[in-house]
């Protein structure tokens, strides 16, 4: 069984005990699962349904791998660069995105 999710404005195709890094939300301090109700689309191999854009009663429930705090990682580091020719101007950052770390528990459709 797989679905497909749309989380953070991304879309991520999942299996049960698939590990996903989605991006960071809202969480509780002692939470040991979160919900993602924004299911699109749910196959069980035979049966399909398709939402519009949403299936109604179909959520998938995943955990955290230790605890909600420790869940939090960061991404790889980045470094965008601004460059304007003929003018002996560079300027460069760094960035590095902070993600949630999941494993899917169960899909319920």
């Amino acid at each position: 069984m797989y679905a497909v999710i749309e989380q953070g404005g991304k879309q991520y195709k999942i299996a049960e005990g698939d590990c996903l890094n989605i991006e960071l939300t809202e969480i509780e301090p002692g939470a040991k699962t979160i919900e993602l109700d924004k299911v699109l689309f749910v196959s069980d191999g035979e049966n399909i349904k398709i939402g519009t854009p949403y299936l109604e009663g179909a959520k998938v429930v995943a955990s955290f791998k230790t605890t909600a705090q420790d869940a939090v990682v960061k991404g790889k580091k980045l470094y965008p660069t601004h460059f304007r020719r003929r003018k002996n101007s560079m300027r460069r950052i760094g960035h590095r995105q902070k993600y949630l770390e999941v494993v899917i528990d169960k899909i319920q459709a």
